[in-house]
């Protein structure tokens, strides 16, 4: 692009006409919607609409992910340029994505908050879009599925993790992010024998039903076998896709709260990613980033890519479905 045309894209957040397209404009400057996407609240003609969730009041050890979904969004910054890497379509251009801002919820009335984020996504589903969201820490995964299973029925769960999740859990007023698939299970959103955990390196003896690879079996097996195994489990059920940062190894993604050693690579996750290309993926979540631990900025970056990723798989479908 021409730096003529470059001047006349300023701030592409507010004053993007088109919601197609790559964005040529300073990383640095301007304002930090995902991608350079518009932000906008208005869902017409919209295919994935990326929100943010900025809650974490459900931790059991290091706070921060509430800053998550801004630190993500400032990371993504430096994507927009071109296609993304491996894939072989654009799906900035195919699609149109827009940043749709955070969900809005009163911060001292916890208890109001799942069913804050159940309406928030269930808005953005009815308009016909889907929805991509930046986390906040991993309890939020479960009232977003209640606004899938409401419109598609139960699904199966591709979660990347160092924690299986399923601690039990019976007491509804509880919020947890280390429940949220026991709880998923037992309110029949997703589907256990069609759901599988990808990373775990925490002991807990019940996963629900849930298949599991852990992380020792990807550093064996290596990642390519991994996806495919995820491919005989899943197979074309509709699937949601939820990716804690701490299936990544603190090497790679320190920035988080629970940090577990042992963990994926980011070039082991990419690989999986890409090479699960092919499920019916409804929509996804990246999860448990913390800025304050982030000294260098490593976890947000790869929290953008991830969430890159999860619009690829939504799109590759729709592209050749």
């Amino acid at each position: 692009m021409a730096l003529e045309d470059a001047k006349n894209q300023i701030d592409q957040a507010f004053t993007r006409d088109n919601l197609r397209g790559l964005s040529y404009e300073n990383a640095f400057g301007g304002a930090t919607s995902f991608l350079r996407r518009r932000y906008t609240k208005d869902l017409t003609g919209v295919d994935v609409a990326v929100t943010g969730i900025p809650f974490d009041q459900s931790v059991t050890n290091r706070p921060g992910t509430r800053l998550g979904p801004r630190a993500i969004r400032e990371a993504s910054s430096l994507q927009p340029y071109d296609p993304p890497y491996g894939w072989g379509f654009d799906p900035l251009g195919e699609f149109a994505v827009v940043d749709y801002g955070d969900v809005a919820f009163d911060y001292a009335k916890v208890s109001a908050f799942p069913e804050a984020v159940t309406a928030h996504i269930r808005g953005i589903l009815a308009s016909g879009a889907a929805s991509v969201v930046l986390g906040g820490d991993h309890f939020i995964t479960l009232p977003i599925l209640r606004a899938y299973v409401e419109k598609f029925g139960p699904v199966a769960l591709v979660q990347f993790d160092a924690h299986s999740d399923s601690w039990v859990d019976d007491d509804p007023e509880r919020i947890d992010h280390g429940t949220f698939v026991y709880k998923a299970v037992r309110e029949g959103l997703i589907l256990p024998e069609k759901s599988v955990a990808i990373g775990i390196r925490t002991e807990n003896p019940d996963t629900m039903g849930v298949h599991i690879i852990d992380a020792p079996e990807v550093h064996r097996t290596g990642p390519s076998a991994v996806a495919a195994r995820v491919h005989e489990i899943v197979g074309d059920t509709p699937c949601y896709l939820t990716f804690d940062i701490d299936c990544l190894d603190p090497a790679f993604a320190p920035g988080t709260g629970t940090p577990v050693w042992g963990g994926l690579s980011s070039a082991q996750a990419a690989v999986i990613l890409r090479e699960i290309a092919g499920l019916n993926v409804l929509g996804g979540d990246v999860v448990e980033v913390s800025p304050p631990f982030d000294n260098t900025g490593a976890t947000a970056v790869a929290g953008a890519h991830v969430a890159m990723e999860i619009l690829c798989l939504w799109g590759w479908t729709r592209r050749v479905g």
